[in-house]
């Protein structure tokens, strides 16, 4: 985790503590992915970081899915675990362009989380981290694109709202749309970001609807 004076951006530290993960809970063990055991999770980040020629699967689906998932599985069976899940620590070589500090910021920050908690909260006895203040701010400026895409799900008005902070505090909730019924999501920003990913069983959040 970033800590104050460290070089680290977000989504490195989360990349090197979820690799610390993996290795620690070994290539067979559950993920919060369906159908993915740690292998899967890290082959599908290798393959995300290392193969631009499945991008089109990983974000458009469809047709583009086939080759993706034929990729990851050659990834996947054709290496030792542990140099797999150094391939993953080790992230993007310097010419794809997600390598490039500002777009790994953008682009890579709430991936690493989110799969960070898909292994973490896979295994028995696992608890919410309590991340400092401004982990949490960074995590809720990337929580309302994840949750547009999440909207259709949600029929009516949709309102996220973040419980970490004083009733009243500026930009604490967000509107996504109008209508009715309206549902509102609060949490902190981490479980809002899990929820807006797919991943309700996990989060935790409070769901109203009125």
């Amino acid at each position: 985790m970033v800590s104050a004076g460290s070089s680290l951006t977000l989504s490195r530290s989360e990349r090197g503590a979820l690799a610390d993960l993996l290795l620690q809970v070994g290539p067979d063990a559950p993920t919060c992915c369906a159908g993915w055991r740690a292998r899967d999770l890290a082959a599908h980040l290798v393959v995300r970081d290392r193969r631009p020629d499945t991008m089109p699967g990983l974000a458009l689906g469809g047709p583009f899915a086939a080759w993706t998932a034929r990729v990851q599985a050659q990834v996947g069976s054709g290496r030792d675990y542990e140099r797999l899940v150094d391939a993953v620590r080790s992230g993007p070589p310097a010419w794809v362009p997600t390598a490039w500090p500002a777009l790994d910021r953008v682009l890579n920050t709430a991936e690493m989380v989110i799969h960070h908690e898909d292994v973490r909260r896979a295994q028995p006895g696992w608890s919410p981290r309590d991340l400092p203040a401004a982990v949490q701010d960074r995590l809720w400026s990337q929580v309302p694109f994840l949750a547009r895409r999440a909207a259709p799900a949600t029929p009516g008005e949709l309102v996220l709202r973040r419980d970490d902070l004083p009733a009243g505090t500026p930009d604490a909730e967000r509107r996504l749309r109008e209508g009715t019924p309206a549902t509102t999501v609060a949490g902190p920003p981490l479980e809002l970001l899990l929820w807006a990913s797919g991943r309700p069983q996990v989060a935790r959040v409070e769901v109203t609807t009125a």
